[in-house]
């Protein structure tokens, strides 16, 4: 026998007499399948927690915007009550000290402004909220829609009208504001 044939026999594992394996091969066995069934159940408890916190979000976000084609709904018909009311702001324009009071039109007016704020106020509380744009603002794509680029006094770039308000419901833009822009010289 040459060296090579002995180490090879040094190498192999002992048996018992009938082809049976030690003791201890059954046991690494038994740990390595242990090992594999925590890992498979861990994986699995993760994955379950994942899920979890997915189904979580997703209905925080049903109960966030579950509403949005209502409120979108809604939204026109609060420019149909700014629409009402600066008609009648047009029609009756507000007294001065010299004029006289206004007519009897004042109360449906106020009427109609107060429904009009009750209608934005229940929004507000569905998480409705206007975009706030003013005259001289940079101009923001985000928020915002160009509709038309106008010679101004204002550098170019910035609002010069808004003609249009603009809502978002939480973080999720509805309608953007639609302005006028100054133009480029």
């Amino acid at each position: 026998m040459n060296d090579e044939t002995i180490k090879e026999k040094d190498q192999t594992p002992p048996q018992k007499a009938g082809g049976e394996k030690e003791p201890g091969d059954e046991m690494e066995k038994l740990k390595k399948q242990r090992d594999e069934y925590l890992a498979g159940w861990q994986r699995a408890k993760a994955d379950f927690i994942n899920y979890k916190k997915d189904e979580m979000a997703r209905l925080q976000d049903v109960a966030r915007y579950g509403s949005e084609e209502l409120v979108e709904e809604m939204i026109s018909v609060l420019d149909s009550f700014d629409l009402a009311i600066s008609y009648t702001e047009r029609q009756n324009p507000a007294p001065t000290l010299q004029s006289e009071p206004r007519h009897e039109g004042v109360g449906v007016e106020k009427g109609i402004y107060m429904i009009r704020s009750q209608i934005e106020d229940t929004l507000k509380k569905r998480g409705l909220e206007r975009i706030r744009v003013k005259k001289g603002d940079a101009f923001d794509p985000s928020t915002m829609e160009s509709i038309k680029e106008v010679e101004s006094g204002e550098p170019p770039g910035t609002i010069v009208e808004e003609v249009e308000p603009g809502y978002r419901l939480y973080d999720k833009i509805l309608r953007p504001a639609r302005v006028k822009v100054a133009k480029q010289k």
